[in-house]
């Protein structure tokens, strides 16, 4: 049985689409494309792929509605490729439902490594609760959920309730952007833009304590206006 991954590519640009399926399928992917919004929701509904990667600039609907469309209906990991490189439309991209965002020009390389992690995620959202890892491991960092504790080289750092259910979140979806909107949710239920100057200071002090250079963070990483992202390697 053919168990590779199916990915659609929605692009309108016919070169950029033929190179990045090209890419994908050369290492080992099954590809399908669209050239507008409209085929990509029919392709979700009739091949339902594991990965999504669109642009937002269409020709018919704004990429941004067709992330809005599908997103009820399909498990699938949505990666963003678009020039639009402001903050605006990242936070509104990933608010919208996609799991990550990569600003033209990228790497093949780069697109490669946020598949890799959406499948991992995936596969991982796919298990029982009762599967679900046990810790989270990422170079010298170590979490173990059950016992609630943090490790760095072996030597256990002391974090506030807060700063672990920070942790454990971003650890959680590691190696994907988490909006600020998003972690404020999830960690204490409200929204504001003042909120977010706080939700900075938990993780500065957070960094502080896991971080050999905070000012050169190796573990969270910080998507300037957008969010944070925890190396997940």
């Amino acid at each position: 049985m053919d168990n590779k991954p199916l990915i659609l590519v929605v692009e309108d640009d016919k070169p950029i689409r033929n190179f990045i399926c090209v890419s994908l399928e050369a290492q080992g992917y099954k590809c399908i494309d669209a050239q507008n919004g409209k085929v990509a929701v029919s392709l979700v509904s009739s091949h339902n792929p594991n990965i999504i990667v669109i642009d937002l600039g269409l020709p018919d609907i704004d990429g941004l509605d067709v992330i809005a469309m599908v997103r009820p209906v399909t498990k699938a990991a949505i990666i963003v490729v678009s020039a639009r490189g402001h903050e605006r439309e990242k936070v509104e991209a990933l608010d919208s439902g996609a799991d990550d965002y990569l600003t033209k020009p990228f790497s093949v390389a780069e697109l490669l490594a946020r598949i890799r992690v959406a499948l991992r995620h995936s596969n991982q959202s796919s298990q029982s609760e009762s599967d679900s890892p046990a810790t989270f491991l990422a170079g010298e960092l170590k979490i173990d959920f059950e016992k609630r504790r943090i490790f760095l080289s072996n030597e256990e750092i002391h974090l506030t309730p807060i700063e672990f259910k920070l942790m454990s979140l971003m650890a959680k979806y590691s190696g994907r952007v988490l909006t600020h909107k998003y972690i404020l949710n999830e960690v204490w239920g409200t929204f504001s833009g003042n909120d977010t100057q706080s939700l900075r200071v938990f993780m500065a002090n957070i960094r502080r304590k896991i971080e050999k250079d905070p000012a050169q963070p190796r573990y969270i990483l910080t998507e300037v206006g957008v969010g944070y992202r925890l190396a997940d390697e």
